[in-house]
């Protein structure tokens, strides 16, 4: 019988290992299980929001990139290590075990919510496919409603976009919808684009403060010229379905808050009986969970030992590390079934790009501040590199020089209109089991061979 091993996750990290364990255990039983039928390259959704980006453009497929592998087509939803069952809520909703040799836990993470009255019912966020297209539709609809609207404070209303959040995600979400509405609103003929508001909210004194001083001044004097309001020493204490309150005492009408403060692993490591750091599931430096030497967790839900900078730091959640540490994550699964020594993660950062949308970027590859045109030379072939398909890089490419030639894209899709737009809702937060429950679920499922 071939060895079974169960890959949770299908992002940078869990498709990194099927990936690289087709070609050293092709005669293993691999399964990957991952709701979606894609891997989504996380650090192109705010391009996609802002409509420079298709969605699909956005995406590598999964059966093409992992022919060898069995895709499960559902959530996993909890997992009983002691019996070393895998349970999955399936597409269909159903529920599905699967039994393991080795498990390979990858289940990335999802927006970090905080207990701010209003937030959760209120806040729209930017971190899967569905929540970006959601978003573009939703700001495209605001401009619609605004162009047709006679009351002078809804049109104000509507026009006000409130993006809280000072990191990579919400200025690159912030930069990249405001050109795309400055474009816009000049199309529609009873709006006028001075009403356009952006502002983004940053509790801390800087905007991505990683990046360094000089950078993120380049960024805020960015943002600036263009119009932008950046709050910063701001936080968020309030929303309701037509404005936001801010710690220092404005209320700013809105319907639109976007929310981008920062990710949290996945909730599914916080149901399993393992030890966790920050909510990370804590990981020796070879990407083995203590006392669980069949169990491997990597990317984002995991509390990687960072060996390169010392000192008890761990990894950062980037896609860059997800995706160095997915071969190192392989090679040892296979190294743990033969009986050989495993290896340990090390991997030194290259750096940082940040697109603000046009000829506009601000990078720091290998420790080099660049900003304007070269930096945005620099992060889109990062990008371009990044995927690593031809495919996909021809369909960013493409999508990259229709926009310049074509300009905005005007059309809402609508096929979301139904949807809440809860953060909940479309990173399924509630989805997942604590071990009680798992093992109920799983004493009434068949177990998969």
């Amino acid at each position: 019988m071939s060895d079974r091993i169960v890959v949770v996750g299908g992002g940078f990290a869990g498709t990194g290992v099927a990936r690289r364990l087709e070609k050293l255990a092709p005669r293993a039983d691999v399964r990957l299980v991952s709701p979606d039928d894609y891997m989504l390259y996380l650090p192109l959704l705010p391009q996609v929001a802002a409509g420079v980006l298709s969605p699909r453009a956005a995406v590598l497929s999964l059966s093409r990139r992992l022919p060898r592998t069995v895709l499960v087509p559902g959530r996993t939803v909890g997992v009983d290590l002691d019996a070393r069952q895998v349970l999955v809520r399936s597409i269909t909703g159903h529920h599905e075990v699967l039994g393991y040799d080795r498990l390979v836990l990858a289940p990335g993470s999802v927006t970090k919510v905080m207990d701010i009255p209003g937030l959760r019912e209120f806040g729209r966020g930017c971190k899967t496919l569905a929540e970006a297209e959601f978003l573009r539709d939703h700001v495209l609809g605001q401009l619609e409603v605004a162009n047709a609207s006679t009351d002078p404070d809804e049109r104000a209303r509507r026009c006000r976009f409130v993006v809280v959040g000072g990191g990579y995600a919400g200025v690159e979400t912030a930069a990249n919808l405001q050109r795309t509405t400055a474009g816009l609103a000049r199309r529609f003929s009873r709006l006028d684009p001075s009403l356009l508001q952006w502002h983004v909210v940053q509790h801390g004194r800087e905007l991505m403060p990683d990046l360094g001083h000089r950078l993120s001044e380049d960024t805020r004097r960015v943002l600036v010229s263009r119009g932008v309001h950046v709050d910063l020493g701001t936080s968020l204490v309030g929303a309701d379905d037509g404005s936001v309150a801010l710690s220092d005492g404005r209320r700013l009408a809105t319907s639109t808050l976007i929310w981008t403060a920062g990710v949290a692993p996945s909730p599914l490591v916080g149901r399993l009986d393992a030890g966790t750091s920050r909510g990370r599931l804590v990981v020796r430096p070879d990407l083995s969970v203590p006392d669980r030497p069949e169990v491997f967790a990597l990317g984002d839900a995991a509390a990687v030992p960072d060996l390169a900078a010392g000192g008890g730091a761990v990894c950062p959640p980037t896609a860059q590390h997800a995706t160095r540490q997915a071969p190192v994550a392989a090679e040892n699964v296979v190294a743990s079934l033969a009986g050989r020594p495993t290896r340990d993660y090390r991997h030194r950062d290259l750096g940082l790009v940040v697109d603000l949308g046009g000829a506009e970027a601000v990078a720091k590859p290998f420790g080099i501040d660049l900003a304007g045109a070269p930096a945005a030379v620099v992060t889109r072939g990062y990008h371009l590199w990044a995927l690593g398909a031809p495919a996909a890089m021809a369909r960013v490419a493409t999508n990259w020089a229709v926009r310049t030639v074509q300009g905005e894209n005007t059309v809402r899709l609508g096929f979301l209109t139904g949807s809440s737009g809860r953060l909940a809702e479309f990173e399924h937060t509630d989805d997942y089991l604590d071990p009680t429950a798992v093992r109920a679920a799983v004493a009434r499922v068949v177990t998969t061979p």
